[in-house]
């Protein structure tokens, strides 16, 4: 992937996120005044004592948090993180002036679910070029060059301050409301942050390896890796099979496994993600100079 085309998804990845962003917050966070964390949450907490917009604070809050990691962690951090400082804040704006964008639904479940899976899936978006919705997560870092705490410590510091803040102003249920919308939200921003092609890995252990990684390459039509291994028992100099399949080619590879071997040690995992060439990339085929023929696969090497 060139440059320019990299440069060119990080950017719509950004506008979709703020934009996707703003939008659930308008529809489906403030009409029904569930707490949350972050920059939003703080505008909202100080919207209740300030004759001000949601939006207009959140802005507000978000120069002053580039100002703050200018200051503290240098310009480079400044220009990977303005551009959803300022976008975010004038999405919601414009979101907010959608008319009947608060009425949705009427129901404050269904509201404080999808604003979880929303808000969720948009700060994913961000997060995965390498970018930030700036505000308290400029805050967090900066407490985490200071104080030296985990910044996923200063995450849950700043998030219950908040979000405490919040619920002097608000029932029980908004309360309770909340605490749904933050679940839904990290189980949503976990999954688009793995968000991939998922595949079933197996690692074989046989004295037969040969053969099975001979099966792997024709039968199954996957690439393997040969690792160098020791038996712990009797201490035996072995080789394992490394391979990652698509599920739909799980049962075709434990019944090759046991075809070969039927004492062979067999363990699957499930992954997230693949990347690299056969997966994300396209796979090419080389074959390998004849006298390095018989030493294809060994450790460390994939091929297709």
């Amino acid at each position: 992937m060139g440059p320019l085309k990299k440069t060119a998804e990080a950017c719509a990845a950004i506008l979709a996120g703020n934009m996707l962003l703003g939008f659930a917050v308008a529809a489906f966070v403030l009409p029904y005044g569930a707490i949350m964390g972050g920059a939003t949450g703080l505008g909202v907490a100080l919207s209740r004592v300030l004759p001000l917009d949601t939006a207009v604070i959140v802005l507000a809050i978000n120069l002053l948090a580039l100002v703050l990691g200018w200051a503290v962690l240098g310009w480079r951090f400044v220009l990977a993180t303005v551009a959803s400082s300022l976008l975010y804040p004038v999405f919601l704006g414009a979101a907010q002036r959608i008319p009947g964008i608060g009425r949705l639904t009427a129901d404050p479940l269904l509201a404080a679910l999808m604003a979880g899976a929303l808000v969720g899936i948009s700060v994913g978006l961000v997060m995965r070029v390498g970018s930030s919705t700036g505000g308290t997560d400029v805050v967090n870092l900066v407490l985490h060059k200071w104080t030296h705490i985990p910044v996923s410590a200063a995450v849950y510091l700043t998030d219950m301050v908040i979000m405490g803040t919040q619920a002097l102003f608000s029932d029980p249920e908004q309360i309770l409301y909340g605490i749904v919308l933050l679940i839904v939200e990290t189980a949503a921003l976990n999954r688009v942050m793995l968000l991939g092609q998922s595949q079933i890995q197996l690692f074989v252990v046989s004295s037969r390896y040969e053969e099975i990684r001979q099966r792997c390459l024709t039968d199954l039509q996957a690439g393997t890796t040969m690792v160098h291994i020791e038996t712990g028992r009797t201490r035996t100099p072995q080789r394992g099979v490394l391979c990652v399949i698509p599920p739909r080619k799980l049962y075709a590879a434990q019944t090759l496994v046991q075809s070969v071997d039927p004492n062979a040690f067999l363990t699957i995992s499930q992954i997230k993600e693949v990347r690299g060439q056969g997966f994300s990339r396209e796979r090419t085929y080389v074959e390998p100079p004849a006298a390095e023929r018989p030493a294809v696969g060994e450790a460390g090497q994939s091929e297709p």
